[in-house]
């Protein structure tokens, strides 16, 4: 049970907090009713998320085992059983989506359409160039789609944005990593990585991120969003994102992290703290101002 419960990748769970992002910016941080109803998402996804990094596991099984990280994962390393971890999988997922669908039919149709889309990725799309990043970064945007719907709030258009660009920072970074990381036997371990280079990565990454950092600016000096939150200082929580996009890229470029983008956040305080300074500035200006 242990080892299945690892294959489901618990440590990556905090990606799922795209979910609560609705809930924070549409001001029900406090409501419990709305809170309850985004825990209960968020767990669904969790248990979601875990069924598909199970079948991804199956699937990138040889490959894996060249990896010098991933070949201890339990699949890989022989200690969980595939036929074990397949019918778990397939439990967990169909229970995750009944649930999804139990508490929103709009939030169990975007829960369907990220499994779906996750199995014609690990199948299929994850060997075309630029759509395999944009597929991962699909599943942050449904995410943060899938909390707006199950407590029946609006969501911005620049908010879709500002998520899509931080997933593709992410994911062009996570692919330049690997590329790095294995070197010449990068292709063996994910047939992708040889349509890829440092330099052309080095260039998505730079593009991605002064969108994201334009649009979230743009975003909380937006008339209607100040209209629609009530407040005019949004753009207080700008430099902490600038500074967090900006460490990011120290730690990707100094130090070699950004293979496990939660590992990363996760792991360096400068992040944590920021990360939590960003938080309590916005709920200060949509809660107090």
């Amino acid at each position: 049970m242990f080892q299945l419960l690892l294959a489901m990748r618990p440590h990556q769970w905090a990606k799922n907090l795209f979910v609560v992002a609705a809930l924070i910016f549409s001001r029900h941080l406090f409501d419990p009713a709305y809170v309850f109803q985004s825990s209960i998402a968020f767990g669904l996804f969790c248990f979601l998320s875990g069924a598909v990094y199970i079948f991804n596991d199956i699937q990138d099984l040889e490959n894996d085992r060249q990896h010098p990280e991933k070949r201890h994962r339990p699949i890989a390393s022989g200690q969980l059983r595939i036929p074990g971890a397949a019918a778990a999988a397939c439990i967990v997922g169909l229970a995750a989506l009944g649930g999804a669908f139990w508490l929103d039919t709009r939030f169990g149709w975007v829960a369907l359409t990220y499994a779906l889309l996750n199995l014609v990725y690990s199948t299929s799309l994850k060997h075309v160039v630029i759509l395999d990043v944009m597929i991962i970064a699909a599943g942050f945007l449904l995410r943060a789609i899938g909390g707006a719907f199950v407590i029946n709030v609006e969501i911005s258009s620049w908010f879709i944005l500002c998520t899509m660009l931080l997933a593709l920072f992410l994911g062009f970074v996570k692919r330049r990593q690997e590329l790095l990381l294995l070197e010449d036997g990068a292709a063996n371990h994910r047939c992708i990585l040889k349509e890829y280079s440092p330099q052309f990565l080095d260039q998505m990454i730079a593009i991605v991120t002064s969108g994201a950092l334009v649009s979230y600016a743009l975003y909380t000096m937006s008339p209607d969003v100040m209209q629609k939150l009530g407040t005019e200082y949004l753009n207080l929580t700008v430099p902490f994102v600038i500074y967090g996009l900006l460490r990011y890229l120290y730690l990707v470029y100094k130090k070699g992290q950004g293979g496990n983008p939660s590992s990363t956040i996760l792991g360096d305080p400068s992040l944590v703290i920021n990360g939590g300074l960003w938080l309590l500035t916005l709920v200060a200006v949509l809660y107090l101002f």
